[in-house]
Formats: structure tokens, sequence, C-alpha cells
């Protein structure tokens, strides 16, 4: 029922609306009066999908929460308007170039379901708004590899957008949480394009490699997983200029058990050069020391 609430409701608005509004700019003093307390009832009703004794009614305050959400935006301009209010409940992210934001949230209906919503509002004269369908359970095998649109997406919490070029069309590279297993939590580099008919996620930009050597398989995302109860980093480094994320190791020394992966201690990333990201290994090479020394490595920074 979540899923397909969702769904219906997004893609009727999305066949249907046709409202044009201004040119992106302020808003007048009359859609700000209008827009403020819309936000104050999406506060309400995201403490209510998140927070409601009953489970099972959380989906329900969902429904009611997307709803809401078009509605809000509807208002002339509201692109401009920054929601700082819904900041505190939900993500909501924009690309540096200002082209596109994205908001963006879970709902656990109970201990083992948790599902990823999301909507790209575009600035432009019309409204555009894209849905973004969770598909990640359906995605048992492939996800790497998988072209997906917003109708098919890889669901996560977004907490970064890196921007790039090919070819003179805009790449950016999102970095996202994906919680829903409940025994391993995953983190994502997922490529999102935007063509005549939508948003499209993952793009075959990522160059893997085997020590140090390409291996001639470019992934269309890239992802790691690990334990559950682990902290894992993956994320920008603007002094570097590179992706870093945790080199993961199996605890009980068995590569295909995901949720035993825990942190070793190093790190790889992956450095843009001529539209790919190519795979970096041991970007803080392993030292040895004699007594009495410690290491001192350049940390690498950045909110998880």
């Amino acid at each position: 029922m979540l899923k397909r609430g969702l769904a219906a409701i997004l893609g009727c608005i999305l066949s249907s609306v046709s409202i044009t509004v201004s040119a992106q700019g302020n808003l007048s003093n009359d859609a700000l009066r209008q827009i403020q307390p819309m936000e104050d009832t999406l506060v309400k009703l995201a403490d209510s999908m998140y927070t409601a004794f009953i489970p099972d009614e959380r989906p329900i305050y969902c429904e009611k929460f997307v709803k809401q959400l078009v509605r809000t935006l509807k208002v002339p301009n509201s692109y401009s308007y920054p929601f700082e209010k819904l900041k505190t409940k939900i993500n909501l992210i924009a690309s540096d170039d200002k082209e596109f934001r994205i908001f963006n949230w879970q709902v656990s209906s109970s201990p083992n379901q948790l599902r990823y919503y999301g909507a790209i509002q575009l600035p432009s004269e019309q409204l555009k708004l894209f849905p973004l369908i969770d598909y990640t359970k359906e995605l048992t095998k492939g996800a790497e590899d998988s072209l997906l649109t917003d109708s098919k997406w890889y669901g996560a919490l977004y907490y970064r957008i890196i921007t790039n070029e090919i070819k003179g069309q805009k790449v950016y590279t999102l970095f996202g949480l994906n919680a829903s297993s409940p025994v391993s939590n995953k983190k994502v580099l997922d490529p999102l394009t935007f063509t005549e008919n939508g948003a499209v996620f993952g793009a075959p930009i990522f160059n893997v490699s085997s020590n140090g050597h390409f291996t001639g398989h470019r992934l269309h995302r890239f992802i790691i997983e690990y334990k559950k109860d682990v902290q894992a980093s993956m994320n920008w480094d603007d002094d570097l200029k590179l992706i870093y994320f945790d080199k993961l190791i199996s605890q009980v020394n068995d590569p295909n058990r995901k949720y035993t992966y825990v942190p070793s201690g190093q790190y790889d990333g992956f450095r843009w050069d001529s539209g790919r990201w190519y795979y970096i290994e041991d970007l803080i090479p392993v030292q040895t020391f004699k007594d009495g020394e410690a290491p001192a490595p350049k940390p690498l920074k950045g909110k998880d």
C-alpha cells in the first residue's frame, strides 16, 4: 500500500499539473503568507508519519504528507522558498548549480519495514516534480549494473551531491544511505542525469579496479555494504578533490557475507578524470613504524 499510494498520488499529479508559474524569482508577499502555514502543516504531518503510535498509520500520514507537499509546491516560485522548518524533519538537498533539489525521507511501518521516498523539484515556469519510487527490494541482483528511473529508484537518504560534466551534459553524483536491510547498511554513489522523459539514475562511469589495475568493467553505481551496527564512511574530500570510503573486510573471512563487513582502517576512493570516476586503492598507505613512533596521517574530512 505504501509504495502504491505514493506512486498513484505523485503519478497523478505529474500527469495533471498544468498550472503556470512565473519565472523563478523571489516569492511575492502574498505567496509567502500562503506558503508559511502550509510548511507548518507539513512539519506536523512529518512528525505523525515518523512517530504515530500505531505503525500501520504511518503510511497513511505519509500519503497525507505527499498531498500537502504537492499543494505547497504549486505556490508560484516555491522553488525559492528554503523550507527551513521542514529541513528539521526531512532531508532537503540541492545541487550546487541550483538546477534541482530533492525532498527526501524514510518511513518505517514496522521494525523490519523501511521504505524511502523522494521528489525532485526543478525550477521552471511550470511546476516540474518527479516522484522517486523505491525499487530497492526488487533489485535482488545487478543493482550496480542497472539503469534506473524516477519510477524505479534505488532508495536512499541523500547527504551530498557532486556535479560534473560529460560532453556538455551535467552528471550529478548523489551520495546516499540505505538502511532498509535488518542486518546491513549500504552507502551508494548514484549518478543522476535528466532527459526529456525525466530523471535517470545510473551511468557506466565507475572504473573499478583490482590490485590497482582497471578490470575493464564500468559500474552504473557504486555500493558498499557493511554490518548493521558499525559506521562506514563515504564522502567527498574538498582538499584532495576525490571521493573516499572505508575499505571493508569480513569479520569471518567470508566475502559473500556482506553483513559481516567492517572498516579495515584503510581508505579507497575515486578521482574524476575525463568523464569517469577512477578507482584508487589505499588512499592512506600502510606505514611501518619503529618503536616509539606513532602514525599521523592527514585526516580525511567531511560529514558521513
